[in-house]
């Protein structure tokens, strides 16, 4: 037994099928005739139907069945996909979401019946149906175009047996029976032929068949569709009823047969049979477990760790035989020298292979935002295209969760403040419809998340005005374009002229900052009037592990970012001596700042002869750091500042040593910053 709750299992996966949906939804609001974005609505609705049955979620499968309904009637050409079709489908799948996270959470029926109701109104207002095209690529559903039909006063003969895993993997012969009787199934007779006795009985085996009846008012392609997921693997007999027995069928009476007429009990205690088998744990221990995050793993991953765990319990049976015979002279010292090694080269290769376990592509925090901007645009009354890019960027699965609320706000603001109205952006020469350009790449040990417009960018003026009216800067202040934008994330700060649903109250901003700098990330911020703004977010890969460059200043050590180092240098006494008032280096003809950390921190010790300039870089810019002695790569695991010292600028974490000291972790992006600041001050004063 895994010990995963199955309900909790179920709404892992209903999930990602309705998120899959969802984006399929979203594509449809693009080309309202495609078949196949049509079929695959359908399809998400009618396996989340079946799911959340099989799993207790009644409410739920209740109204998704009316939603499924609703896209057969648009499968059929019985009614017409529309964008307010789209829109109130969107809406409903919102409601499905809190029927399976609080299913009995007050409210829950009335909002049912209101969104059942305006979609009922929406297809009986529909009009004439579109045509929708049904070419080769639409799949086994082409019979739709064409639909097959009995003979005048005929009806269906079904005999059909399901694949023996179809209750293993989650197929309801109940459900299936249910979706008939609403066709108008009658005479349902059971087959037990195949069925064992009770002592060799398998009760995960579906192994009964089933016979009945359907009038002709039920198509083959609908008799199809009950089947739709198990089509391909069960045993299904669809044969015209004679003309006698149509009679028969017409007039109520049941046709001439021996089988024997379906009893619940057997159907009953197999749906038992699969309940007891997904779930045996007692629910005391459900209860006391709460949910647990999960994370999908590609098998070779799976395959590459196991493989690493393998070596490394070899190398412990060397380990303990080698301490079992003794440690003695040379050899024995060679053999330690050698599995100390392995050990080390083993729990290197464990680290990366941990690291990679947890890394998700972005396009799974990218598709959230597609929903988003379609309800803004809707909500705005702007036409606004999403573009992503990079999609396929790895990050760790914490990493993206967190960001999803900031990246909401940025996308939020820009929708509302950046990108003017159809009207504006014709006035202005641009296309009626703004864009916002959302990408991710990976810089060394960052991911860089551009959030870009191309609306009306920032007003300096506004800023600056309100600015000084909230008494964050005094009139006239001087300050740097990139410090006046800085300014929007103060909290409370906004330049909004009204309070809307979307913003004005100047919460937000700050938020995101916050959080962007618990993730040790920083944000810059560019824009140009009458062009758009572009946010960049840089955040680490990971909040775990990274690769450092331990460097000494003074009696202290320091781990410096291995990703953010680009080379070493030397600095000697006499050139530390004439650079004094400068602090600039001539490096492959450009001129570096640096800065004598010594100097930075404090240290009140005297500069060694030889001292080392470390020259890092992030997003373009570059900075050396000057410090006594570089001691070597190290295995950096970050551990958080304390409350009292994780608002000192310049360091963005703490590790422990081997010998058990502590060493700070160099904020690199607020260095680089100061080193350019320090370089500006130079520049205006020379």
């Amino acid at each position: 037994m895994t010990g995963q709750d199955p309900i909790e299992a179920f709404r892992i996966e209903a999930g990602e099928l309705l998120e899959a949906t969802e984006q399929a939804l979203l594509d449809l609001s693009h080309d309202l005739t495609s078949r196949e974005l049509i079929d695959t609505v359908f399809r998400g609705m009618h396996t989340l139907k079946g799911s959340g049955a099989m799993f207790g979620f009644d409410a739920l499968a209740a109204f998704t069945h009316h939603c499924e309904t609703a896209f057969d009637k648009v499968r059929k050409g019985q009614a017409r996909a529309s964008p307010e079709l789209v829109a109130l489908t969107l809406s409903a799948m919102d409601h499905m979401r809190t029927l399976i996270d609080q299913p009995n959470s007050d409210g829950v029926d009335s909002e049912s019946a209101d969104l059942l109701a305006r979609l009922q109104a929406l297809l009986d207002g529909a009009g004439a149906p579109a045509a929708v095209d049904c070419g080769e690529d639409a799949g086994h559903d082409t019979t739709t175009a064409t639909t097959i039909t009995a003979g005048p006063g005929q009806g269906w003969h079904l005999n059909f047996r399901l694949p023996a895993n179809a209750l293993a993997t989650g197929t309801n012969p109940l459900l299936l029976l249910d979706e008939l009787r609403e066709l108008g199934a009658t005479d349902v007779v059971a087959d037990f032929d195949a069925v064992p006795p009770l002592d060799e009985l398998d009760p995960t085996q579906c192994l009964m068949g089933w016979s009945l009846n359907l009038p002709a008012s039920a198509t083959r392609d609908v008799i199809e569709d009950v089947f739709l997921f198990v089509l391909d693997d069960m045993e299904l007999s669809i044969t015209p009823i004679a003309d006698d027995e149509a009679a028969a069928l017409a007039e109520g009476g049941p046709p001439d047969t021996a089988a024997v007429a379906v009893s619940p009990a057997p159907s009953e205690h197999a749906a038992l049979a699969i309940a007891e088998v997904a779930s045996a744990e007692p629910a005391s221990a459900k209860a006391a477990r709460g949910p647990s995050e999960s994370v999908r793993v590609p098998a070779e991953r799976l395959d590459l760790l196991m493989d690493r765990v393998g070596e490394l319990v070899i190398v412990q049976s060397r380990l303990a035989q080698l301490a079992g015979n003794g440690i003695s002279g040379p050899a024995g010292e060679l053999a330690l020298r050698s599995i100390s090694e392995e050990v080390e080269r083993l729990a290197n290769e464990l680290r990366d292979t941990m690291m990679v376990l947890r890394m998700v592509p972005i396009a799974a925090l990218f598709g959230r935002f597609r929903r988003l901007v379609h309800d803004l645009a809707r909500e705005t009354g702007k036409s606004i295209e999403l573009v992503t890019d990079g999609e396929s960027t790895e990050i760790d699965k914490t990493v993206s969760e967190r960001l999803a609320d900031p990246i909401v706000h940025l996308i939020r603001n820009a929708c509302d403040h950046g990108l003017e109205t159809e009207e504006e952006r014709l006035a202005a020469g641009k296309a009626a419809t703004g864009r916002i350009r959302l990408s991710a790449q990976q810089a060394g040990g960052e991911v860089l998340i551009t959030i870009e417009d191309d609306g009306r960018g920032i007003s300096r003026e506004r800023v600056r005005a309100k600015a000084e009216a909230n008494g964050l800067i005094q009139p006239g202040q001087v300050l740097s374009d990139s410090e006046l934008l800085q300014l929007i994330f103060q909290p409370g700060f906004s330049t909004a002229a009204q309070i809307t649903n979307l913003s004005g109250r100047g919460v937000g901003m700050d938020v995101v900052k916050r959080t962007i700098e618990g993730l040790r990330g920083h944000i810059d911020m560019t824009s140009e009037p009458g062009k758009g703004s572009v946010i960049t977010l840089r955040i680490p890969l990971t909040l775990a592990i990274i690769d450092g460059l331990l460097v000494r200043v003074g009696d202290n050590n320091y781990v410096i970012p291995l990703a953010a180092v680009e080379e070493c240098l030397e600095l000697s006494l006499e050139e530390d001596i004439r650079s004094r008032g400068r602090s600039m280096i001539q490096l492959r003809e450009r001129l570096v700042p640096f800065l004598r950390l010594r100097e930075l921190f404090a240290t009140g010790t005297r500069p060694d002869p030889f001292q080392k300039i470390v020259v890092i870089a992030t997003g373009g810019e570059r900075v050396g750091l000057v410090v006594d002695q570089i001691i070597g790569s190290h295995q950096t695991v970050i551990k958080s500042m304390s409350s009292l010292h994780r608002s000192i600028p310049s360091f963005s974490g703490a590790t422990i040593l081997g010998d058990g000291g502590v060493a700070l972790i160099l904020d690199v992006v607020q260095l680089v910053a100061l080193g350019q600041s320090h370089e500006e001050r130079l520049r205006a004063a020379g």
